[in-house]
């Protein structure tokens, strides 16, 4: 996939290479196109959003956020 654009919205288009697509074998599972090209739509914080779900659900991100409820949350709740 090669990079296209960035909307002003913030997400990134990425093309696939129409050579290449034009002669797969899957392109029909793949794209339903008539220009036999796939475009991939990520948001430019997609890649740190994926890091931190990754890092959150793993043992030590687990332990750390059973954690919060002890620190952060109790701080909170005693400033009502």
């Amino acid at each position: 996939m090669l990079y296209s654009t960035t909307d002003r919205h913030g997400y990134r288009h990425y093309k696939s290479n129409l050579e290449v697509c034009k002669t797969c074998p899957y392109l029909s599972k793949c794209t339903r196109s008539k220009s036999h090209r796939k475009v991939v739509t990520r948001h430019v914080w997609e890649d740190s959003k994926d890091w931190v779900r990754l890092n959150r659900l793993s043992k030590a991100g687990k332990k750390l956020y059973k954690k919060r409820k002890e620190t952060i949350e109790r701080s909170f709740a005693d400033a009502k």
